[in-house]
């Protein structure tokens, strides 16, 4: 883990490609990899890229969904959530030509003040590995460049502490979130 910590830690861990809206996190990662012929198996590069690009394909984004368990919900609403989100943040996994979607967040805002972060997911695989903490650091990044000061999002019990340790505090000086549900 300290690995990742020193990655992302840093500004310099963030080197900007910044065409099509793609930012890369890191330099190289050793997973699989195809043998050269010799019985030797080189280490193929692989990065992870960041992007605020919308044009998400909605099935790829259903399989990560998946993969996790998640409750599958109507692709046409996802699209309109998407659509209408202040920020959408993607993490991508890219071999040579290929990408994978690994990680996915969202947040809505009044453009000025406050922003909800919403369905942050990040593939079981990449799980563990200070990809969600990059993920979410990325996504605050960005709601910070527009000035937004207060940010809130919902979680799951069980990822409560991950949260608290990017500095999320519970009902911060006693405020109470209230929900209406229709009956």
């Amino acid at each position: 883990m300290g690995f990742w910590k020193t990655w992302f830690s840093t500004p310099e861990a963030v080197a900007s490609s910044r065409t099509n809206s793609f930012e890369e996190m890191s330099a190289e990662v050793v997973g699989n990899s195809s043998s050269n012929g010799e019985g030797v198996t080189p280490p193929k590069e692989t990065r992870i890229v960041f992007s605020t690009e919308r044009d998400i394909d909605l099935y790829e984004l259903e399989e990560l969904c998946d993969a996790v368990g998640w409750s599958r919900r109507p692709l046409r609403k996802v699209k309109k959530a998407i659509e209408h989100s202040f920020l959408v943040a993607t993490m991508w996994q890219v071999r040579g030509t290929q990408r994978r979607l690994i990680g996915f967040a969202r947040a809505t805002s009044d453009h000025a003040f406050n922003a909800t972060i919403w369905d942050v997911v990040v593939h079981p695989d990449f799980q563990a590995k200070g990809l969600g903490k990059a993920l979410m650091k990325y996504v605050l990044k960005k709601l910070r460049s527009e000035e937004i000061s207060n940010v809130t999002l919902f979680a799951d019990p069980h990822v409560v502490d991950f949260y608290r340790t990017m500095g999320f505090v519970a009902d911060p000086e006693g405020i109470k979130g209230m929900f209406w549900y229709p009956q």
